[in-house]
């Protein structure tokens, strides 16, 4: 079981055409079987097929904003309650879909990452993220350790 160095990773590579390199390119923890690209393939195709779904709830999602910006203005017989109810789907439509777009953005930067040789090494201090948190998490840009310590501060 051969891990490969954080620092091979480091060096951006230019895109392959089938969207990621041989699999001696990415980084594994020690003791962690090198990518396959079956492997990379499944991770591609997951992030390809998330990017897809995201784009098309953002656009459903600012489709629906525009409904509730359009009636946001005071009805006929709307009450305090009502006002409220309005401002409230609007906040939450818009809440979930700034949150599609974060992901829409971590999903892009993955498949770039997978395109330019650095999927699966920390952003943060370059060791290995590890395959099975990038198989469970394929957005991940931090091993355990760096997140740990971003989610303290």
């Amino acid at each position: 079981m051969k891990a490969a160095h954080a620092s091979t990773a480091m060096t951006t590579l230019a895109p392959p055409p089938n969207g990621f390199h041989d699999p001696t390119v990415y980084v594994v923890r020690t003791g962690e079987d090198p990518w396959d690209d079956v492997e990379l393939r499944e991770v591609r195709d997951g992030l390809k097929e998330t990017v897809n779904e995201l784009r098309a709830e953002i656009a459903v999602s600012e489709n629906g904003i525009a409904d509730l910006l359009r009636d946001s203005g005071e009805g006929a017989g709307d009450d305090q309650a009502d006002t409220g109810t309005k401002n409230f789907e609007r906040e939450h439509e818009m809440s979930l879909t700034n949150n599609a777009r974060g992901m829409l953005l971590q999903s892009e930067k993955a498949l770039r990452r997978l395109a330019d040789g650095t999927y699966g090494a920390c952003e943060s201090c370059g060791s290995a993220i590890g395959k099975a948190r990038l198989q469970a998490f394929p957005r991940a840009t931090l091993c355990v350790t760096c997140k740990q310590r971003e989610e303290r501060r």
